[in-house]
């Protein structure tokens, strides 16, 4: 929770950004200067955003912005920003989205529009590995053993095979099932979508050893689904309502030729997509967290078809295909692919092209000796993990240097003590070894190097690393003295209910029990035979056979303007005329009404919290106004004006 709550109130504080333009003051806090310029970016950058039109009034802005600058002022007044929460949070933040900035296009663009041809094509494959350390140099027995396996597989068949030699420890025979683009690592997925459907690769490596991959089958992605459901809950309030049973009565209705629509939004559970019919937001295999309904819903072959009621762990389902998509074009999905990208195996090179274009752009000097004199140090207790910097290295002896930058044999001899663990019980030549580990060394340097001067090279990515660290500050401060206040504040929270209690009402409710039919004559019947308070089981049993579903009831208190109930519903206790609403008949036993009333504290607690939080914000904001001299400059302000209109 806190998390979304951060999140939201950094997006607000993006409106306030620091520029790191100076230029005309248009005014300042406490002494603190902020130009023109810094007002006139926020202001421009965020006018389409801003929902209230108050506040796209320039004077309306400033008001919220000179707000913004007393929080700021404040927090800083209290140092918040050396707290050391504060400081984790902010490099925590600072490196995700240094991420984004650390990218080679070129490379990216091309990994990105390969992902995408991919993700249009699944894959069904097996795969044989022979597991081989990261590390291992002698690798030809492995490779031997693997091509021996791939021949067994060739002449005997795979599952003969498998049955032999499937240890699950150094030799593998897996089936994979369906998969495509960023579902196995980059090597492995290279490996099948270059191989032909009934062939098998050969020997290819990854991380994990050496693999062949034996391609079934290749089928275009099943796509982008729009469908809509019903959905009975599995959880009931209403103790009369058997899930099972309703989504069979309102199937029966949907044979009988009722319209689905108008049964989702009459009967379904879930709220969020009743009122729009049943319709869902589309989605691909993968992205729901029922693998069930997804089937369900694939496995519709036309328009409009509908499925018979299934389970899953939600409840009890109908679902009916509205349109399927073969795939998103490349555009609206190339976002999302790019963030993929950054995050997978291909990542390693995107950081190889990356190191590529800084040796270009840095001044680069290397001492030609250090590889060799580091070959010399490794002994055999490097590989029992037994090895230390030796006393007589040379500490600040240059490695190489980035710009101004020197890196030092003390900082790769650390370097090396730390990766020592790696090739514990490794047989790796020290040549080998020292000249993968100084490789891995000056590219996390030289990456680094870029991350902490990428504020100083990039104005947008100092622009916005400004914003998330005030917004983060400010979230500290709000938390301080504003939202935690009013949470822990008991008496004033209850004092603050009772000035206020005709603010937080239940609206007028019935208790109702409500008889539903697309046949206007049955719900005639059933209007009769409530007036002879007849049970709703007479009732059903009456009107419902074993053939036909033609009504069904809803029980429970609602409010009178639930969409369940016509817009034209008249609360009045007693059995109710016939009313058409969504596509349907109904008639309502309304047994009780219940007035508006006040809700108890506990009821009304969370919106009393809320405007508690807005009474303790202005009241703080005006001893911040008292605290800090705030002084605008009126002949700069009517510039900023002027130069908005034109």
């Amino acid at each position: 929770m806190k998390t979304i709550k951060l999140l939201l109130y950094v997006i607000f504080v993006v409106h306030f950004a620091h520029s790191q333009k100076t230029n005309r003051v248009l005014m300042t806090v406490s002494g603190d200067s902020i130009s023109a310029a810094e007002f006139l970016r926020v202001y421009k950058k965020n006018l389409d955003l801003v929902q209230d039109e108050s506040q796209k009034d320039v004077d309306g802005y400033l008001k919220l912005f000179t707000e913004y600058q007393l929080k700021l002022k404040e927090a800083k007044r209290l140092k918040l920003d050396e707290d050391k929460q504060y400081l984790r949070e902010f490099q925590r933040y600072k490196k995700q989205l240094t991420q984004n900035y650390l990218s080679e296009n070129k490379v990216t663009d091309a990994l990105v529009a390969q992902a995408y041809d991919r993700s249009k094509t699944d894959i069904n494959a097996a795969h044989i590995l022979v597991r081989l350390d990261q590390t291992a140099n002698d690798t030809l027995q492995s490779y031997n053993r693997l091509l021996e396996l791939r021949d067994r597989v060739l002449k005997e068949g795979f599952d003969k095979v498998k049955a032999d030699v499937h240890d699950g420890k150094t030799v593998f025979l897996e089936d994979l099932g369906y998969f495509s683009a960023f579902k196995m690592v980059y090597d492995f997925e290279n490996a099948a979508y270059n191989t032909p459907v009934g062939e098998i690769s050969m020997p290819f490596r990854t991380q994990f050893g050496y693999h062949v991959v034996i391609v079934k089958d290749k089928r275009p992605s099943r796509g982008t689904i729009t469908a809509a459901h019903i959905m009975v809950a599995a959880n009931q309030k209403d103790s009369t309502v058997v899930p099972e049973e309703r989504i069979k009565e309102i199937y029966a209705k949907i044979e009988q030729g009722e319209n689905f629509e108008s049964l989702a939004k009459q009967f379904s559970d879930d709220k969020s997509s009743a009122r729009n019919g049943g319709k869902l937001a589309p989605f691909k295999s993968g992205q729901l967290s029922s693998v069930v309904f997804e089937d369900q819903a694939f496995a519709l072959q036309n328009d409009g078809d509908i499925s018979k009621p299934f389970k899953t762990n939600y409840g009890w389902h109908i679902v009916k295909r509205i349109n399927l998509e073969p795939s998103k074009p490349f555009n609206e999905v190339k976002p999302l692919l790019e963030n993929r990208v950054k995050r997978d195996s291909r990542s390693k090179l995107i950081n190889e092209a990356m190191v590529e274009e800084l040796k270009k752009r840095y001044t680069i000097t290397y001492n030609d000796k250090a590889k060799t004199e580091f070959q010399a140090l490794i002994t055999d207790a490097f590989f029992k993990r037994q090895w230390n910097v030796p006393e007589s290295l040379d500490e600040d002896k240059v490695l190489f240097k980035i710009n101004d930058r020197t890196f030092t044999y003390d900082q790769f001899a650390k370097h090396l003590l730390n990766a020592q663990r790696i090739y514990t019980n490794k047989e790796t030549s020290p040549e080998a070894l020292i000249d993968k580990e100084y490789n891995d060394f000056f590219e996390k340097s030289i990456l680094k190097f870029r991350e902490e001067n990428l504020e100083n090279e990039n104005e947008d990515f100092a622009n916005i690393l400004k914003e998330y660290r005030d917004g983060l500050l400010l979230f500290d401060l709000m938390e301080k003295e504003v939202w935690n206040r009013a949470a822990e504040d008991t008496v004033g929270l209850k004092n603050f209910y009772e000035k206020n209690t005709g603010n937080y009402l239940w609206p007028t409710r019935i208790d109702m029990a409500m008889v539903s039919s697309a046949d206007k004559s049955f719900v005639k019947k059933a209007q009769a035979m409530l007036k002879a308070n007849k049970t709703k089981d007479e009732i059903a049993n009456t009107l419902n056979t074993e053939d036909a579903q033609n009504i069904i009831f809803t029980n429970g208190i609602f409010p009178i303007d639930s969409e369940k109930l016509p817009k034209d519903f008249v609360a009045e206790k007693g059995v109710s005329k016939i009313y058409k609403h969504n596509d349907a008949f109904h008639v309502v036993h309304v047994k009780s009404i219940l007035p508006e009333e006040e809700k108890t504290f506990e009821e009304a607690k969370g919106a009393v919290i809320n405007d508690y939080q807005a009474q303790i914000e202005k009241e703080w904001i005006d001893a911040l106004k008292s605290r800090f001299k705030v002084t605008v400059f009126d002949d700069v302000l009517n510039e900023v004006k002027s130069e908005l209109k034109e």
